[in-house]
């Protein structure tokens, strides 16, 4: 696999031979992984501006709430390094950069939570020498990366204490070492639970329309040599009833006050089916997905994507010309249906009444 050689060694670390998103600091390039051509092609891209990295953010090639997080941190310490005006000067490209930023994707909490810390970051420094604003800004955004990938080896640590040895996993979309800083958030309790020893495989939901579980999902775990399957969609009722799925652990993209849990359309589907079988449904996010700030799930912003997406596959055609498609890109699972939160400050069980409030104080 070919993985660019970097000025420094990856945040996302050494063992593993793919990242979503590093910064290159010899150059100011923000380096990409483009997931909309894997499995077929590994090819990264490298941009030198914040409005390129706005695009790939917006056009998917990096995808998953912690990484398009990183991925717009990056973009404003890329902006340090080139704005060489005054204070007010810098401050003011760095708010237009960050609007720009900002609305690329609506729903993934991470995204604005990144940019807020990276803008608070920026008034902090603006008065410096560009040299020193720059290597102050790359810091930050580099201390994101890093605090995500010891948030994902935390939380995974938690949450593979539930999964039972033996177990078949099912999982949906992409919540690995490709949507965040690197280890992942789901697939970081699926690895650590696999390090830890316990026979696992897992069931992975191709997630349509975008087919993260299936090009994503099964390619990371097979790289890593954990048994995998995929599955579509509609088959996980079916495992379910069989008796073939013992535990379930999904992503997320915004988990709000009341445990309500955001994440990719689906995801409440499966909740629903672990319910009504007495399967465990658990959650894996970083504590710059909550936002205590969203009361509930119905305050969640849902983003509608493209008919295209839904009604083709590539160059092929599934749905003809004028006949409409409906694609809502997620889905709010109610925090009832969720057996477990794990997050790198602990973990709480929405299911009984906990809400992640009560992991306010654990720094």
């Amino acid at each position: 696999m070919n993985r660019p050689e970097l000025s420094r060694p990856p945040i996302t670390g050494e063992a593993q031979s793919f990242f979503a998103v590093e910064y290159e600091p010899a150059t100011g390039e923000v380096v990409m992984l483009d997931q909309r051509l894997l499995p077929g092609q590994v090819v990264y891209h490298r941009y030198t501006k914040p409005d390129e990295v706005a695009a790939g953010i917006r056009d998917m090639v990096v995808r998953g709430a912690p990484a398009i997080g990183i991925s717009a941190a990056y973009a404003l310490a890329q902006l340090a390094r080139n704005e060489r005006g005054d204070a007010k000067m810098f401050l003011v490209a760095n708010g237009v950069a960050s609007r720009k930023l900002n609305e690329t994707r609506p729903t993934a909490v991470n995204l604005a939570w990144a940019i807020a810390r990276m803008s608070k970051r920026a008034a902090e420094v603006a008065a410096l020498h560009p040299d020193e604003r720059a290597a102050a800004m790359q810091a930050e955004a580099e201390a994101i990366h890093r605090e995500d990938v010891e948030a994902c080896k935390e939380m995974g640590a938690l949450g593979a204490k539930d999964v039972p040895d033996g177990a078949t996993i099912l999982t949906h979309c992409n919540a690995g070492a490709l949507a965040t800083g690197g280890y992942g958030t789901a697939l970081g309790v699926i690895r650590a639970a696999h390090e830890g020893g316990k026979s696992i495989r897992v069931l992975a939901s191709e997630t349509r329309p975008y087919l993260q579980g299936a090009r994503l999902t099964s390619w990371e775990l097979h790289t890593d040599g954990i048994p995998v399957e995929v599955i579509t969609d509609n088959m996980a009722g079916h495992f379910f009833q069989k008796g073939e799925i013992d535990f379930v652990v999904v992503g997320s993209d915004r988990v709000c006050a009341n445990g309500d849990v955001a994440n990719k359309i689906g995801t409440y589907t499966h909740a629903v089916m672990a319910d009504a079988h007495s399967v465990p449904f658990t959650v894996a996010a970083p504590w710059s997905t909550v936002d205590l700030r969203c009361a509930e799930g119905a305050q969640v912003p849902i983003e509608q994507r493209s008919r295209e997406e839904v009604a083709r596959v590539g160059e092929r055609v599934l749905v003809a010309d004028g006949i409409g498609c409906r694609h809502p890109a997620f889905d709010v699972t109610p925090a009832r249906l969720v057996g477990a939160l794990y997050t790198e400050r602990g973990s709480v069980r929405p299911r009984d009444g906990e809400t992640p409030g009560a992991l306010i104080s654990r720094e």
